[in-house]
């Protein structure tokens, strides 16, 4: 077709069943040539002999991007500076990865002259979306190839995929289908379908790679203390660390006591419902320790505007509008706030629970003197009879209009 003449194309690759067969589908559907691009954002995979793998399967070169740092830097520390939670449990770690993975992508494109880039996201799911507004933002000019939409896509599912691997030589490892899909980056893993299908079903214990079950962690707590500068954590038990450091850090702590297990069923933006289990240990820990050093710091209403504002954040970066210009703006209110974070937070680990034991900041907003019951501290407890009464105000014009003066007294 005249609309789909591509000389060259990238194509974001893990070099699995999937993006393998994708791959040489490509090559074969449009004679292009084809780039393949691997993202490292700490998913933790070998990639020794995936270069190989990729040019023998018909890729011209292969690119491995670390994008760890920047991974964590740019993308995980603000979306954390914001408190970001999805639907009062996800963390949003497979959600945060995607635009920093499509903006490599859009990058390598065109630095290699690419007129096209291809994903292999399917039609169901929520990164098809992440994967392209990011690219409409930073790369419009680019075609995007979504095989699993396509019409001339014919494979029904795993097995016809392995057919085709076969016929065409593609030197991929077929192994026994998992009974659940994976998705693991430094944020933290997500586990879904196969037998996570059935929200009744509790996930088994030994699916979990990052964390001990609770009931086995040390019997002993443990305490941990994270530093925050301008809301970014800095430090943890007093040594200072790169951004993606302090996430591995935070990850090996929380994971040996079992904190950061999430079992849900949530709104894609596709409008599915679909049950999602995750382990986000070291991030658990860390927005944690954040919200203990905001509570020194951040002044009443600031806090509660922003926290207001939490769920619209969260569905931002779900839905993927990380580039849009209404999470950019969200995101500078968020970064004015945060700008006095500083301090200290003392979080003790037990069993799969992680609570405040304590928490210091040079920019602290909490006055012992005026807090304490035992002083009076320059607080004069007279004035608080009539700032209720101001505040009782259109209480009462309320009890008036509806006739309901002296009505409790009738009652008794």
């Amino acid at each position: 077709m005249a609309a789909e003449n591509i000389k060259k194309l990238v194509l974001s690759y893990s070099g699995g069943l999937d993006t393998s067969v994708i791959l040489r589908w490509i090559k074969d559907r449009f004679g292009c040539e084809v780039i393949a691009y691997c993202a490292d954002v700490g998913q933790a995979e070998e990639t020794e002999g995936l270069e190989e793998k990729a040019l023998k399967t018909g890729a011209s070169k292969l690119v491995i991007a670390d994008l760890r740092e920047e991974f964590a830097r740019d993308f995980v520390f603000p979306m954390m500076r914001a408190n970001a939670v999805y639907e009062g449990y996800y963390l949003l770690g497979t959600s945060i990865a995607r635009p920093v993975i499509a903006k490599k992508l859009a990058e390598i494109a065109r630095a290699e002259g690419a007129d096209a880039v291809a994903h292999g996201a399917t039609g169901k799911g929520n990164d098809q979306v992440r994967f392209e507004l990011t690219l409409a933002r930073l790369a419009p000019e680019l075609k995007i190839i979504a095989p699993w939409r396509r019409a001339d896509w014919t494979f029904q599912g795993r097995a016809d995929m392995i057919a085709y691997a076969n016929e065409k030589k593609i030197p991929v490892q077929v192994t026994g289908e998992k009974p659940y899909s994976m998705d693991r980056n430094l944020v933290h893993i997500s586990y879904e379908g196969g037998i996570l299908e059935d929200p009744w079903h509790e996930p088994y214990n030994d699916m979990f790679r990052l964390t001990v079950a609770p009931e086995d962690a040390p019997n002993q707590p443990e305490y941990v203390e994270v530093e925050f500068l301008g809301g970014n954590p800095v430090a943890i038990n007093g040594e200072s660390m790169a951004p993606a450091r302090v996430i591995e850090r935070a990850n090996e702590i929380g994971g040996r006591h079992g904190i950061g297990r999430v079992d849900m069923v949530e709104n894609r933006y596709v409008g599915i419902k679909s049950r999602g289990v995750y382990e986000t240990p070291g991030v658990t820990l860390l927005m944690h320790a954040h919200r203990a050093v905001e509570q020194l710091t951040l002044d009443r209403e600031v806090m509660h505007l922003r926290d207001s504002l939490i769920p619209r954040y969260a569905e931002m970066v779900y839905y993927g509008y990380w580039f849009a210009p209404e999470r950019e703006a969200l995101q500078a209110l968020i970064d004015e706030a945060q700008r006095d974070v500083n301090g200290t937070a003392r979080i003790k680990l037990y069993k799969g629970s992680a609570t405040i034991a304590g928490r210091k900041s040079p920019n602290s907003l909490y006055d012992p003197a005026i807090a304490s019951f035992e002083e009076a501290g320059g607080y004069q407890q007279s004035d608080a009879e009539g700032f209720i009464r101001l505040a009782g105000t259109r209480l009462r014009a309320l009890a008036r209009a509806r006739g309901e003066t002296g009505k409790a007294a009738r009652e008794k």
